[in-house]
């Protein structure tokens, strides 16, 4: 008897879901609860557990895009690995006299009539599928014939033999000159989050009346603060004194003076919110995406630095939750880690507001009428002009400015 393993409902939102990647393979055994497959929707990532033990037959390919509820493969009942290769060797032991007893292992692998002889496990089976060739043509090296991976990936396809005619010799055609450099091309299948992305993106630009203010930070107070106390800091907390967590800080208290810089709109009114949960911009393998900081406003700066690590971690790893990612009332994104000088960041919506940081360079600058060398960034405020006006961006932005070259009034709150 055979259990069907259908997509789980992850979210109110979220219909459809795309086969990431399959964790073990048709045929294996799987053990209760063990994870199968990885399913990405157009949020998180997460993993499909096994709902029985037994042997795993796979339905749905990596890549596929599938409904929720959709079946994804089917576990039949069947015993653990263990248990048949001990009653494979004990066959030979008790009866030696039969034909089917003196055949070797390797002979049963080549037979053609086994289940998995010329059989693609789904990796193979995706690249064969991309270079065009018949699973049938291969000769697989995998367990009793299996096609595996490095089988395809080694797989060339057959030129197509041309029929020989009795036909007068044609004169030779002139052949193009190479190319110097490889042309190559591939084409890969957009995710599930990188076609989201790619909407929201073109939604945003099309339906709020963006704008960008820019000013410029000078960097040097706060190096001098982390380079006289992050010894003792990190001996305390734990965690390091980054520059994330004092622009968080900046934000939140300036959010506090400039309220509309944290609203958004819903229908035909403005809503405004008493406290900020501020989204962070991470770099994800699969995509670029927010986690949220709940209640920033309240939180010191070593507990802000604590939350940062956590989310870029799971974000790293493909761990991050539906929840982790849902809501947030302003972004902060830091092209500059990546060595970006200055940038025009797209508004996270329903938010009405996101502050761009940049890369940190060595300029001159004037201070009381000298010119000196000072480290300084140039941040950059994008903001939804329905909701914020120019007095309030700006007037926001130069108080992020103050607050960041005069750190002690982060943590006196003046």
């Amino acid at each position: 008897m055979s259990l069907e393993i259908k997509v789980p409902a992850v979210g109110e939102s979220i219909t459809e879901v795309t086969l990431a990647q399959w964790l073990k393979q048709d045929g294996d055994y799987v053990e209760m609860d063990e994870n199968i497959a990885e399913l990405e929707s157009d949020k998180a990532t997460f993993e499909l557990p096994a709902e029985k033990a037994g042997i795993l037959r796979i339905i749905a390919q990596e890549g596929d895009t599938l409904e929720i509820g959709a079946v994804v493969c089917a576990i039949e009942d069947g015993d653990a690995p263990a248990d048949s290769a001990d009653k494979k060797e004990e066959a030979p032991a008790e009866n030696t006299d039969t034909p089917a007893a003196t055949k070797s292992t390797a002979e049963d692998a080549e037979n053609p009539d086994s289940y998995a002889a010329g059989t693609a496990s789904p990796a193979a089976a995706k690249i064969l599928r991309e270079k065009g060739i018949d699973a049938a043509t291969i000769k697989g090296t995998g367990k009793e014939g299996r096609i595996t991976k490095e089988d395809a990936e080694k797989a060339q396809a057959k030129p197509a033999t041309p029929k020989t005619e009795n036909k007068p010799a044609q004169p030779a055609a002139k052949t193009e000159a190479p190319v110097a450099g490889s042309r190559n091309e591939r084409r890969e299948k957009m995710t599930s989050l990188r076609k989201t992305i790619a909407k929201r993106l073109v939604s945003v630009k099309n339906d709020t009346a963006m704008l960008t203010t820019f000013n410029e930070v000078n960097m040097q107070p706060i190096m001098d603060l982390r380079a006289k106390y992050k010894d003792t800091f990190k001996e305390k907390h734990g965690v390091g004194l980054g520059f994330m967590s004092f622009f968080t800080k900046a934000v939140t208290t300036a959010l506090k003076e400039w309220p509309a810089v944290n609203a958004r709109i819903e229908e035909n009114e403005i809503v405004f919110s008493d406290f900020a949960d501020i989204s962070i911009a991470v770099s994800a393998p699969k995509g670029l995406v927010v986690p949220v900081i709940r209640n920033a406003e309240s939180m010191s700066l070593y507990q802000i630095e604590k939350e940062i690590i956590t989310l870029a971690t799971k974000a790293r790893d493909n761990k991050l939750t539906i929840e982790e990612m849902t809501g947030g009332t302003f972004t902060i994104t830091n092209g500059g880690v990546f060595g970006s000088m200055m940038s025009t960041p797209i508004i996270n919506a329903p938010q009405s507001a996101i502050l761009g940081m940049h890369n940190i360079v060595q300029r001159p600058v004037a201070e009381n009428g000298q010119v000196v060398i000072r480290p300084m960034m140039y941040i950059a405020l994008s903001y939804d002009h329905r909701v914020i006006d120019g007095r309030e961006s700006v007037s926001f932005l130069v108080r992020v400015k103050q607050l960041l070259e005069d750190p002690a009034r982060l943590l006196l709150e003046v």
